[in-house]
């Protein structure tokens, strides 16, 4: 069966002076599929996304936007996107209606005031919906600016970054809205900095690294990428070197610590280390061991083991 995307670019290039922000970013992104674009602070991540909203011009390389080129037709791809960006975009003068009745009316909607109130319900905004948005709260303001960048019904939403610094049920609710529009269709690219998100929602994950894609697949498959994940602990904070010392012989990689609950772990790929033989191991370096497990990596596993890094994604 042939694969339609929604994105595919190749080669994609932005320099800002002696800064090479995007450098080679070949990106696909089937149709109906929510991607999530991962990297460490730098990678380039929101440099891309202006680039691919037609924000910004590519230097070099080529795109194509539901369909149409991102160069030769950026007035077509505008008409076929939704963006959400770090920032809300709602004035906060106007009430939550009259900014949706006002871009309900900017992309000339048919109906725009049942429009307004179709979003208004969609996202539990319609007891404040004649509120001035200055009074939102942060998850309310994102949920409006969703919301906003939904009134044309896009056949590609881009959200940057939509749940920074929003708490945990407000978060859920961005969840459940992304979660509907791939239902509806709506091809989804979301950038952010919370892996958890990206393991939640992305059918498919892009890791940026330095400009450009350095890896992508499911989280499955990145997760099989960099094998499993080892983790003791320790009776005592003075055994967690000693315990420390025995993965890192045995794994390879640099350990990471929990040190509030005695533990360390560290991820491998050889698959002859099995958890009887770690439990050995430890036994034989005298480690007092309470307990030791062996579980499939996280995404942040997979983060700071493929991109060599330690810094938080951003």
């Amino acid at each position: 069966m042939t694969t339609t995307y929604a994105v595919l670019s190749e080669g994609l290039e932005k320099r800002f002076g002696a800064v090479h922000a995007v450098r080679g970013l070949d990106l696909a992104v089937a149709e109906g599929t929510v991607c999530g674009v991962l990297g460490p602070n730098g990678a380039g991540k929101t440099t891309a996304v202006r680039l691919l909203t037609t924000l910004l011009r590519p230097d070099a390389g080529s795109a194509r936007i539901a369909g149409h080129d991102l160069v030769r037709e950026a007035s077509a791809v505008r008409r076929r996107i939704g963006v959400t960006g770090q920032y809300a975009s709602v004035d906060g003068d106007l009430t939550g209606r009259q900014n949706l009745r006002l871009f309900a009316r900017l992309h000339r909607v048919r109906g725009p005031a049942e429009r307004a109130d179709e979003l208004l319900d969609r996202f539990g905004l319609t007891e404040a919906a004649d509120r001035p948005a200055s009074t939102y709260s942060g998850g309310m303001r994102r949920r409006l600016d969703l919301a906003a960048s939904l009134i044309r019904r896009p056949d590609v939403l881009f959200l940057d970054e939509p749940t920074t610094g929003l708490d945990p049920a407000s978060r859920n609710r961005i969840w459940d809205a992304v979660r509907d529009l791939k239902r509806e269709g709506t091809t989804v690219l979301l950038t952010t900095q919370y892996l958890e998100e990206a393991d939640q929602l992305a059918d498919d994950i892009a890791l940026v690294d330095r400009g450009r894609v350095a890896h992508s697949g499911s989280p499955a498959q990145l997760k099989a990428l960099i094998g499993t994940y080892a983790e003791v602990v320790v009776a005592h904070a003075d055994a967690l070197a000693k315990a420390a010392a025995v993965l890192d012989q045995l794994t390879g990689a640099e350990p990471s610590f929990e040190p509030e609950r005695n533990a360390v772990g560290a991820v491998t790929g050889d698959p002859t280390l099995t958890l009887p033989r770690l439990v050995r191991e430890l036994d034989a370096a005298g480690v007092p061991l309470l307990d030791a497990s062996m579980r499939p990596p996280t995404l942040e596993d997979v983060f700071l083991r493929l991109t060599d890094r330690k810094e938080a994604v951003a």
